[in-house]
């Protein structure tokens, strides 16, 4: 809890719910990134992981069920929008309080005139890299990559071929 507590006073431009929020994203075992296995990431991220993981196949699947009914077309069209709607929210939440974080310490900055970082920016960029190096970001853009080959074979299938 002491590197949450020294996190704290280095995020001091972030707003109080924004900084929460970060602060979330942050364990304290997830400071370096060798032991970034052992995070448990939040209850909400991984709800809206799967939101879009259910957008993504939502979205794909409306080529087939466009022939097989269109209402249920319609139906996986808005869920899938929907989802990604309350995803990319989510999404754009996340790196919004990594960017002020980033901001808010100068470290763009700070690493441009090669400073020397505080233990507490080396901490909080390891925290930031270890972030965007998630396991659950390559498995979503596999999965949209697959799905997305899928919908495209079947769309061409259905499309001209049947």
């Amino acid at each position: 809890m002491a590197i949450l507590g020294t996190v704290l006073g280095v995020i001091p431009d972030l707003s109080p719910r924004l900084k929460f929020r970060f602060l979330r994203m942050i364990n304290e075992k997830c400071i370096n990134c060798s032991e970034y296995r052992n995070c448990r990431d939040s209850f909400a991220s991984w709800i809206f992981f799967i939101i879009g993981l259910v957008a993504t196949v939502a979205i794909r699947v409306v080529t087939v069920l466009i022939h097989i009914n269109p209402i249920y077309a319609k139906i996986a069209w808005y869920i899938g929008v929907g989802g990604f709607f309350l995803f990319f929210i989510y999404k754009f939440k996340v790196n919004q309080a990594r960017s002020q974080a980033i901001i808010g310490n100068n470290l763009v900055s700070k690493i441009n005139r090669q400073e020397q970082l505080a233990k507490e920016d080396y901490n909080l960029v390891g925290a930031i890299l270890c972030g965007l190096s998630s396991r659950k970001e390559r498995i979503n853009y596999i999965f949209i990559f697959a799905l997305s080959a899928i919908a495209i074979i079947l769309a061409i299938y259905m499309d001209f071929i049947k």
